[in-house]
Order: structure tokens, then C-alpha cells, then sequence
């Protein structure tokens, strides 16, 4: 069965190294802005040119993972799931199609990862966290136990999120930012306490 890495960016590269070092073997990456070229030794196609096979979405933004992910579901592809080997996962952890785990992440006990969720290398997700699906944790972040992040949320490059808070859909973590309390869906919050990203026009004020 062939696999495809949909996205020959930085991500799709990153999975590619992941899939080698599980000794899977990638048949080619799919990506409309590429399509055409070479790519550290594979080509690469548009998605709408393959219609069977096993796929992984390698792009951060969870808007084009969805976009991208629905279009390969209705072409009859089957999203797979990547764990570099280097990766923790602890017992009875729920991991769904689609995800990408990174090297040295850790995803510690009672963890619940939704469809085309991303652990990037170096995260670590605690106890009983629910990651939905999509949302996605960059390199060096940390997830307390017991934390929800909601569909498309992103938590920045070393950003924490303390215990039992909840990241709303859509939501974005700055980079660095310390989340003390629940994040509302669509909001932007950064700093340490992490606080609300002011509109351009009040910051000049």
C-alpha cells in the first residue's frame, strides 16, 4: 500500500524523517504549490492524482490539515498515524488516525489524541490531557495533566498550559506564553501570564 505525505514543507519533511526512522517507506509527497518536483529524493503529485492508498497530513495549519485531510478521506485514502520510535507514549492512551508524534515528545498516561493531532518534537503532554482534533502542540511546549485543547487550537514552542485549563477551538498560544487560566475559542493569548493579543490599532494607542 503506497503512503503519501500531504505537504513537502518543513512538517511534511519532519514526518518523513519520522516514517524512516520506523523504517516505513514513502512512496511520495502530495502538494499542489510542489507538484512536479523532487523532494529529498521523492517526488512529488497533487493530492487529486492518487486515489488509493494510506496518506499523513505534514502541514501545521489545522485549516489546511482539514481541508487537505477531507479531500484524501473522499478520494478513499486512509489517514495513518506516525510515532517517531524516539517518542514516549504511555499506557492507555487513545492515539486517532492522523497524528503525527514527533521525536522526544512525551505523551504521558490517559492521553486522548483526536484525528490529526500534532506532537512536535520535544512536547509533552500530561496526564489525561484530550487533545481534539487537529489541535496542535509545537516543539518544546508543555501540556499539564488534565488539560483539553479544542478543535484547531494551537499551543506555541514552549509555551505551558497549567493543569486542568482548557484551550478553546481555534484558539492560539504565543510562543513562551504561561496559560493560567481557560483560553476562550479564537483568541490569540501570549506573555507570561499569558493575556489576550490587543488588535494592532490598540497597541498604537
Amino acid at each position: 500500500m503506497p503512503l503519501y505525505i500531504c505537504g513537502a514543507g518543513g512538517v511534511g519533511r519532519e514526518a518523513l524523517d519520522a516514517a524512516l526512522a520506523t523504517t516505513l517507506t514513502v512512496t511520495a509527497f502530495l502538494d499542489d504549490a510542489r507538484a512536479g518536483e523532487k523532494v529529498r529524493g521523492l517526488p512529488v503529485l497533487r493530492p487529486a492524482d492518487v486515489d488509493s492508498g494510506d496518506y499523513l497530513v505534514g502541514i501545521a495549519a489545522p485549516a489546511a490539515r482539514a481541508r487537505l485531510a477531507l479531500l484524501l478521506d473522499e478520494r478513499g485514502l486512509r489517514a495513518v498515524t506516525l510515532v517517531h520510535p524516539r517518542a514516549v507514549i504511555s499506557p492507555e492512551t487513545s492515539i486517532a488516525a492522523g497524528c503525527l508524534i514527533q521525536a522526544n515528545a512525551h505523551v504521558s498516561s490517559s492521553v486522548t489524541l483526536g484525528r490529526h493531532v500534532q506532537v512536535h518534537y520535544n512536547a509533552t503532554i500530561g496526564h489525561d490531557a484530550v487533545l481534539d482534533p487537529r489541535s496542535t502542540v509545537y516543539p518544546g511546549a508543555n501540556i499539564s495533566g488534565n488539560v483539553h485543547l479544542g478543535e484547531d487550537a494551537t499551543v506555541g514552542s514552549n509555551a505551558v498550559v497549567l493543569q486542568g485549563l482548557t484551550v478553546g477551538v481555534g484558539a492560539f498560544v504565543g510562543a513562551g506564553a504561561v496559560v493560567t487560566r481557560d483560553v476562550p475559542a479564537g483568541v490569540t493569548v501570549v506573555g507570561s501570564p499569558a493575556r489576550p493579543l490587543r488588535p494592532r490599532e490598540d497597541r498604537l494607542s
